[in-house]
């Protein structure tokens, strides 16, 4: 059973106001769908009213900064198994829905604002340092919450049993309306503790096989200009900064990204990750690049440490830019991965036409 919420007033007229059920539960939608905080959870709505595969439609759907899904459902007046059986429903869709499908939802909604802009705006801020746009994996989760004025007991009793015994992602959320001296005020009451609601991973934004995602941050052992220069992406000083370089292989193409700053250069790998003790440049035939003018000037430190050493991957510029020229715009992705697989067709659409490379 939810724990009972009281309001009282303090300021002379001490007295517990009284609740009532809202006159209309449409305001409910209404207050929701302009501050999802509400229900406690930072969420951008994607869409209102939403069609779903069975011709019916989800009240209010909202996605959080780790790109999970909540179908939020008015109760309304409609009985225990309907309220239930039409969220169970809306959950079966709900599961299936792909980042395209996402995106397509939320720009229908949105009318012209692209889906990653307002995923950018809406949890950039919140996101760990170097991580922006929508994460690389979508709809992993999802909860159903089903909100009313007013909650029966068979209601609660079903919702309870779905989440205690098979780990359903239901819940419900009950709004107590009061009102004194002609001010209106809500109170919530959450039937069971919402982050016992979760449910299983699910989809990822199809991948093209060939563009990458590199993250190269600026240090006494990296340094982009010499990466311009000679023609490579780094990363060490640490076995979870060069472990990834391993994903590269010759003929990906890689799009260089200047943590806080933006993108600086695309490119063609043409070699391997390789030790920096080995590898080589074409200056004056080849030699050592550690033998080259280079501005990082630590770069062979811990050079003969497996795990802390720098690794370099070659690379055919087709097109950079300085550091201070680099491109960004809201909800492009990034990451602090020195390398991912670049998913995010937001991105990768803005990133060949600054650039000018093909699809």
């Amino acid at each position: 059973m939810p724990i009972e919420f009281g309001l009282w007033r303090i300021d002379g007229d001490e007295r517990r106001l009284s609740s009532t059920k809202l006159d209309q539960e449409s305001r409910l939608e209404d207050l929701i769908e302009k501050d999802p905080n509400l229900l406690g959870r930072d969420l951008l709505i994607i869409g209102r009213q939403v069609r779903t595969a069975s011709g019916n439609f989800i009240d209010l759907l909202g996605i959080d900064a780790d790109g999970d899904l909540h179908v939020i459902e008015l109760k309304r007046d409609r009985t225990p198994r309907d309220v239930v059986a039409q969220a169970l429903d809306y959950a079966s869709w709900v599961r299936g829905q792909t980042y395209n499908d996402i995106k397509e939802i939320h720009d229908s909604y949105a009318d012209g604002e692209a889906f990653e802009s307002a995923f950018g705006e809406r949890f950039n801020s919140a996101r760990p340092e170097d991580e922006s746009g929508v994460p690389e994996d979508v709809n992993q989760r999802h909860t159903v919450t089903i909100v009313s004025s007013e909650l029966d007991a068979a209601t609660e009793r079903i919702i309870q049993y779905l989440s205690e015994e098979y780990s359903v992602p239901i819940n419900a959320v009950r709004f107590n309306y009061y009102e004194d001296n002609n001010r209106e005020y809500i109170g919530r009451t959450w039937l069971i503790d919402p982050k016992e609601t979760s449910e299983q991973p699910g989809k990822k934004e199809s991948w093209n096989g060939r563009d990458y995602y590199v993250s190269f941050g600026e240090s006494p052992q990296r340094s982009w200009e010499d990466a311009r220069k000679y023609g490579f992406i780094s990363g060490g000083q640490g076995e979870w900064y060069s472990r990834t370089l391993g994903q590269l292989s010759p003929g990906d193409r890689v799009f260089v990204h200047a943590p806080s700053e933006g993108y600086v250069g695309v490119g063609e790998v043409t070699r391997e990750k390789t030790p920096v003790k080995e590898f080589t440049v074409d200056e004056d035939g080849e030699r050592s690049i550690l033998k080259e003018d280079l501005d990082a000037d630590r770069i062979d430190e811990n050079m003969e440490d497996p795990e802390q050493r720098e690794y370099l991957v070659g690379v055919d510029w087709t097109d950079t830019r300085p550091i201070s020229e680099a491109y960004w715009e809201t909800g492009m992705y990034a990451n602090q991965n020195t390398v991912t697989k670049l998913r995010n067709q937001f991105t990768l659409n803005r990133l060949y036409d600054v650039f000018d490379v093909s699809e």
